[in-house]
């Protein structure tokens, strides 16, 4: 961001003072100390923020409007507001210059320079709006000023959208004849090419941030298109997320560079990976998008993205010896705690019930739109064959099961159940896992019963809805599974719109009774208190999983730590402390849904947290 009316609202670095400098000048020297190069990209949002973050000021824009997803109403910008912007865009590029960066890139798609690009946003009458040419003047005046500051021997960039799908947006012709404009200008180096609008839930999902939903670089050949309209050097983002599809746009001529945003941020080693012959064993990006999520922006594949301060990205040797290590279940915390005692030079057995790896996930991947995160488990179960980890499959394990492999330390990551027990009428009733393994088929009209705001319950749904059966879903929260990333609570919005899915919301489950050859469930309406009865032949209820601990409990009486965490020294990054049960033989953790009800990245941030120190 580079000014005040430029808010915060996506936690963004500010160059808009020189209290930056130092921190980038510490930044650009790690990275040109291990031979990379640092550009930063730099901003206004223009309409695309939140009015009432930061210092509440109104959001600016070329012309008066309201912007869909941060619900501003942008005031339009006049001469004085342009002189101000133009002066501050050159300003943070000389910060950034000063910080020993090598380059920057402006964000014009979707953002100011992109507002008053597009004639969907820009609606003025005078010498800035109107005809391309007219519309294409700020942003001229931006670069110019940045050109201006930096001088000739910096890499000025340009990220802009060259094609909207939109009534009154700007066409890939248009977008070629603006960057055809800016090529002229002599002002910019290269062009970051994306496509799509961001001023949107579908634009984001979709276009221009796609998720798992959307197939793997979809807009790689028109980024090819473009390229071969331009003499610049042109890159490109958008769900490039594996280096063969990196090699196919570059060997084809379709890009200049592959930009790999996400890839990254799930292996921050692909390149010291692919260097070292390593390929196979790069964490692939799977489109979970928790990394966009609100509040709490990580990677859900890789739990110290984001935490770098206290979590590794490689997992470095214990200094004991190595210790025989039990791992009891193959779900996404389990498989984590393996691979990364392994890591950590440790003899890992690994007990699996099923005869695959994956527990919940592999019920999840069943979803029409989220076979990618499988990938979660594939990855980890390469990573384990690579550690010589030891896995047993069809293994029910028991506690003399464990025992008689004369462990040093026992981890339970057997997850969890259906939770049913708290209502009255269960057993009249199935759950998503039946319906998604296809053990609970049924037949007739179908009610979904949503508890958590996750996937389980969206996904039965869309299961029974693709089926033909008639299908009412009912959630106790205000609104579709709220409990994901917005990315992926537009997808399944999306589908419910397509499969004409029924919803209702703010209903707290009572009770199932028999009705004849019918079921009848109770609400409370918890904004109006009304009670309501409504029939189907099929309730599938969701409400999270009770832990299946049974084996961690048979196991802690003989455990030297009797199971206990220590959470303070979890959270301090210590390690567990030493025996308190001097006649214990083994020390006991427990980690995932075998404690409670979460979620992916919860179970495998456990698994990383407590092993990276045993």
């Amino acid at each position: 961001n580079i000014t005040p009316d430029s808010p915060d609202t996506f936690k963004q670095l500010y160059v808009g003072d020189d209290s930056c400098i130092p921190h980038l000048q510490r930044f650009s020297g790690r990275m040109h100390r291990h031979g990379a190069a640092l550009m930063c990209q730099i901003t206004h949002l223009g309409r695309r923020g939140d009015s009432y973050a930061d210092n509440w000021l109104p959001m600016i824009a070329p012309s008066h409007s309201r912007e869909t997803l941060h619900r501003s109403f942008a005031r339009e910008m006049d001469e004085h507001d342009i002189a101000r912007v133009v002066t501050a865009y050159g300003d943070a590029a000389m910060r950034c210059k000063e910080g020993g960066l090598d380059g920057i890139e402006s964000i014009c798609g979707g953002h100011l320079i992109g507002q008053f690009l597009s004639p969907a946003t820009n609606h003025r009458t005078d010498h800035f709006g109107g005809s391309l040419e007219n519309r294409c003047r700020f942003g001229l005046m931006v670069h110019e000023e940045i050109r201006r500051r930096v001088g000739d021997n910096f890499i000025v960039g340009m990220r802009f959208v060259v094609d909207e799908p939109m009534d009154e947006g700007l066409t890939f012709d248009d977008g070629v004849a603006i960057a055809r404009i800016f090529e002229a200008s002599g002002l910019i180096d290269f062009f970051n090419a994306i496509f799509g609008r961001m001023d949107t839930a579908r634009g984001l999902a979709m276009d221009n941030m796609p998720n798992m939903a959307v197939p793997l670089a979809p807009w790689l050949e028109q980024a090819g298109a473009f390229k071969r309209e331009v003499s610049l050097p042109v890159f490109h983002a958008a769900r490039i997320t594996d280096l063969a599809t990196a090699r196919y746009a570059i060997a084809e001529g379709l890009l200049d560079m592959v930009a790999m945003t996400r890839a990254h941020i799930a292996d921050p080693h692909i390149v010291r990976k692919l260097e070292a012959g390593m390929e196979a064993h790069i964490r692939p990006c799977v489109g979970l998008t928790h990394c966009m999520s609100e509040h709490r922006p990580i990677c859900a594949h890789n739990a110290a993205t984001g935490r770098e301060t206290t979590m590794p990205h490689t997992i470095t040797p214990a200094d004991g010896p190595a210790r025989r290590v039990v791992v009891v279940g193959g779900g996404p915390a389990g498989l984590e705690a393996a691979r990364v005692c392994a890591e950590r030079g440790h003899t890992v057995t690994l007990l699996e019930a099923a005869p695959q790896l994956g527990g919940q996930l592999r019920l999840a991947a069943t979803a029409s739109w989220r076979k990618d995160v499988i990938g979660l488990v594939d990855w980890r179960a390469l990573e384990l064959e690579r550690l010589g980890v030891e896995i047993s499959m069809n293994v029910f394990a028991e506690t003399d099961t464990v025992q008689a492999l004369d462990p040093d330390v026992v981890i339970i990551a057997t997850g969890g159940v259906p939770d049913l027990d708290w209502l009255e009428g269960r057993e009249l009733v199935t759950d998503p896992w039946d319906t998604l393994s296809g053990d609970g088929a049924g037949a007739g009209e179908a009610m979904v019963y949503d508890g958590t705001g996750r996937h389980a319950a969206a996904s039965a749904a869309e299961r029974f809805a693709m089926a033909g059966r008639t299908i009412n879903y009912v959630a106790i929260d205000d609104a579709l599974t709220p409990e994901m990333p917005p990315s992926e609570r537009f997808t399944w919005k999306k589908r419910f719109y397509e499969l004409d899915i029924p919803c209702r919301f703010d209903q707290q489950l009572l009770r199932v009774v028999r009705s004849g050859n019918r079921l009848v469930a109770v609400f409370e309406n918890l904004v109006t208190t009304e009670i309501i009865e409504e029939e189907a032949d099929q309730i599938v209820v969701e409400h999270g999983t009770r832990p299946a601990d049974a084996i961690f409990h048979g196991l802690s009486g003989t455990a030297s730590n009797h199971g206990v965490t220590d959470i303070d020294a979890l959270l301090a990054g210590a390690p567990q402390p030493a025996d308190q049960n001097p006649d214990g033989a083994y020390a006991l953790y427990r980690i995932g849904d075998c404690v409670t009800s979460r979620n992916i990245p919860a179970a495998i941030y456990d698994a990383l947290r407590l092993c990276r120190t045993l």
